[in-house]
């Protein structure tokens, strides 16, 4: 008799609870079809009619990329109207000129087209082309330098990749190289090298930022360039803490690959630039401008192995490093000279920007568990001289690639 009760009891509940579970998808579904029936009421009756005053729509053209060849000018825009856009005309240097756009008619909010204007541009010289819509809007983008654009081909993607190699991975692989000779530091070198990674770093992250705005603010508004990189920044930053701190503080070889990692999103994004150079034909990187960027990221190799000092990884794992921070910069400048966009850097640079301030955290952290000296190892002199070493090397260094 108690088992047939105790039977029932059960149905009953586990009626109850698949009762309460329809009763809060219904609730779950009521705002979703509330929200449908308003757009659906708003669209069908359309009451912003009775504000319209006969101004035209809110216009917007982005242009994201230019080739310049035999054939003429062709610009890649990408609209950003409260409507979609049609573009009557098209003048290069104030003088109207026939053009075909593909895909053609009106290009809708978000949307690209290739326009192409057979005009014969003189090398060396600058042009100005402007864009007028049906509704009489005008938009102008400037060529500053006519350069024929280089063709994608087996061998310039040879060069790149060989210029990539001596930018990005052959100083970090220099900096490694340091590794036997700093493997009997004491304790004040250990955090003087830590506390150097830190400023190395610090001084990547607002490189970095400062990059990943520039970018931003060349990109479409639909974009809405600080507000994606900040987000994105954030969520880079979270993400890589989650993954960071799964098991525990990273040490040893799993802190070197992380600030590996971040080095390497740094240096994807600044390929990005230097393609995007390579495709508009302005890439003058000469040889100074070369070794200047080599003698910069050479600190950054020794970042990577001041982590990894007191142990003994395989050998494998230093190659592995150097291509995992240096490798992205060769894969940035093919990814630049091929499909370029400022938003793509932009967000590439920002992604680099949270990991590198993940690295910076667990660096610091590591810091202030050796010794278990809490912050106040923060404040020893081995760590404020390598944070000023850090920082003062990147500085010096920079100035030998901005231009």
């Amino acid at each position: 008799m108690n088992e047939r009760i105790d039977t029932r009891n059960l149905e009953t509940s586990a009626t109850r609870i698949a009762a309460r579970k329809r009763l809060a998808l219904l609730w779950l579904l009521f705002p979703v079809v509330t929200m449908a029936l308003a757009i659906w009421w708003l669209l069908s009756t359309n009451p912003l009619a009775s504000f319209s005053n006969g101004a035209p729509p809110i216009e917007n053209i982005t242009v994201e990329r230019t080739i310049l060849d035999q054939s003429g000018i062709k610009l890649l825009v990408r609209a950003g109207g409260s409507e979609p856009m049609h573009i009557a005309q098209v003048q290069v240097d104030a003088a109207y000129w026939q053009f075909v756009q593909e895909p053609s008619g009106p290009i809708a909010r978000g949307d690209t087209a290739w326009i192409s204007v057979p005009f014969s541009w003189v090398p060396g010289e600058a042009h100005r082309v402007t864009f007028v819509t049906n509704t009489g809007a005008a938009f102008e983008h400037e060529i500053p330098v006519a350069v024929a654009t280089p063709v994608a081909s087996s061998s310039n993607l040879i060069s790149q990749a060989v210029l990539g190699a001596f930018v990005g991975i052959l100083p970090v692989a220099v900096g490694l190289l340091f590794y036997p000779a700093l493997r009997g530091a004491g304790p004040a070198t250990m955090n003087f090298l830590l506390a150097m990674t830190i400023g190395l770093l610090g001084f990547l992250l607002i490189d970095t930022l400062e990059d990943a705005f520039e970018f931003s603010s060349a990109s479409a508004a639909i974009f809405q360039g600080q507000s994606m990189v900040v987000l994105a920044a954030a969520a880079s930053f979270f993400l890589l803490m989650a993954a960071s701190r799964k098991n525990g503080h990273p040490t040893g070889l799993a802190l070197a690959t992380y600030i590996a990692l971040g080095i390497g999103l740094h240096n994807l994004g600044e390929g990005l630039a230097i393609g995007a150079s390579f495709a508009a034909g302005a890439a003058g990187l000469g040889t100074f401008l070369v070794m200047g960027f080599t003698l910069h990221n050479i600190t950054e190799g020794i970042g990577i192995a001041a982590p990894i000092l007191k142990v003994r990884p395989p050998l494998w794992t230093f190659p592995a490093l150097a291509l995992l921070a240096g490798g992205p910069a060769v894969i940035g400048m093919w990814i630049g000279s091929l499909a370029y966009a400022p938003h793509w850097s932009a967000l590439a640079l920002a992604v680099g920007a949270g990991a590198i301030l993940q690295v910076i955290v667990e660096v610091s952290a590591l810091l202030m568990r050796m010794g278990n000296r809490g912050t106040s190892v923060l404040f020893s002199p081995a760590v404020l001289a390598g944070l000023g070493a850090g920082i003062a090397f990147m500085y010096g260094t920079a100035m030998l690639v901005k231009i």
